[in-house]
């Protein structure tokens, strides 16, 4: 099964989580970059604003997911939602024939309604698993174990189905 993790960073949180999955999974790295949402003072206003409105955004990927069965998709969450640069990522691709994964790194603890929001989002013919990492950069050991056993258990999920398929 070929996976493809999909993420968009701007701290490097979401990427670091990214990095590991993709590592764990031997998967390929799809990052997502927004072209209207770039670092400075105001992103954080401005890019929350549009994440609350649900609002598109210019982007560019660097694969495609076409060859692709599993897709992981990461995001961090502003204000309660995914990003802009995600949101359109999600909407601009066609995940009915694909197993999908979500991950979302907030500053938080109480994912709410992001993964609800994610899933509404896509399309994909099975979600298998679902990921919310808090403070990643605080301890970067613990994220790693956690993101580690998370990959693990998608791994078991994956080997049951495929049992069950043949």
């Amino acid at each position: 099964m070929k996976t493809l993790v999909v993420y968009f960073s701007l701290t490097g949180s979401t990427e670091f989580v990214a990095k590991i999955i993709s590592e764990q999974l031997n998967g390929d790295l799809c990052e997502v970059v927004d072209k209207k949402h770039k670092k400075g003072k105001l992103i954080y206003l401005k890019g929350g604003a549009a994440s609350i409105r649900e609002k598109l955004t210019k982007i560019e990927v660097t694969k495609s997911i076409e060859d692709y069965d599993l897709i992981i998709v990461g995001s961090p969450i502003w204000a309660g939602k995914i990003t802009p640069a995600i949101r359109t990522f999600l909407s601009l691709n066609d995940f009915s024939q694909k197993k999908g994964a979500f991950f979302i790194t907030l500053g938080g603890d109480k994912p709410g309604k992001s993964f609800e929001n994610l899933r509404k989002t896509t399309g994909f013919s099975s979600i298998v698993k679902e990921l919310a990492v808090s403070n990643t950069i605080a301890d970067k050991k613990e994220v790693e174990k956690m993101v580690t056993d998370w990959c693990e258990e998608i791994k078991k999920i994956l080997s049951a189905r495929f049992v069950e398929e043949n």
